[in-house]
């Protein structure tokens, strides 16, 4: 009596090991994932003998590194506002910091002209903590189902802005403003909603443009010539016929 009793206190035992065994292997294959990305694409290669490019930069050793590897300086120095938004952000990230490579962190100085406004934009890669050190401003942003979320900031307040929603900032004061954004990306990127479809190298087809607005060529060409860099002549230079030559 006491070896089948004995018999069944060892099956339970194992019973309750192998459930144990499997919610743990179950666990850990439902929580893997592939790491976020670090810049804006990485085209996979077969060629070993091809250029190696990865996701972030190359490590340097370990051996070499000083205490001023570390440092960046030049962060109170306001940027230049003189352009058409009246502001200007300096986003201190890996590509001007390579201390901030492997950590998921970086910052920006975003400087305010008088009324001077940061234009609608997004960071694809990581969300935002802003904080206003000088000034009042009207910030906000919009969800991807399209409401938008807005209020009035001063010193000393601190909003955050989603990963890869449209937001914005505004100076409302006749002074400047100056505030500091976090980021949870050594390398969050940065859209800008006006310069990404109108300022776009090749340009996007007025046909796209006139219908995505519903407007006219006309206004789609002058509201071009204010966000690109190049000169914008009378034709846009691209059309159906001559993108279809291209590709067939």
């Amino acid at each position: 009596m006491e070896n089948c009793k004995g018999s069944r206190i060892a099956t339970l035992v194992m019973n309750a090991y192998c459930m144990a065994f499997a919610m743990n292997f179950m666990f850990h294959v439902t929580i893997a994932s592939d790491p976020a990305l670090l810049q804006d694409f990485c085209i996979g290669v077969n060629d070993p003998n091809s250029a190696v490019f990865v996701n972030g930069k190359l490590c340097k050793n370990p051996k070499e590194v000083t205490i001023d590897d570390f440092l960046y300086k030049g962060f109170n120095i306001p940027a230049d506002t003189n352009n058409t938004q009246g502001a200007s952000a300096t986003i201190v990230d890996i590509t001007r910091f390579p201390a901030v490579n492997t950590q998921g962190v970086s910052m920006a100085r975003v400087d305010f002209a008088p009324y001077g406004l940061n234009t609608p934009h997004l960071h694809p890669r990581g969300s935002e903590v802003f904080a206003v050190m000088e000034g009042i401003m009207y910030a906000g942003f919009v969800t991807t189902d399209y409401k938008l979320y807005d209020t009035i900031i001063k010193k000393g307040d601190i909003i955050v802005f989603p990963q890869g929603l449209i937001h914005f900032q505004l100076n409302l004061g006749k002074t400047d403003a100056l505030a500091i954004a976090s980021f949870g990306s050594q390398n969050p990127g940065r859209i800008n909603i006006a310069d990404s479809v109108f300022g776009t190298t090749p340009r996007v087809l007025d046909d796209v443009l006139t219908k995505g607005f519903q407007v006219d060529e006309v206004l789609v060409k002058q509201l071009r010539s204010q966000f690109s860099t190049n000169n914008i002549s009378t034709s846009t230079g691209r059309s159906f016929l001559k993108l279809l030559s291209e590709t067939y």
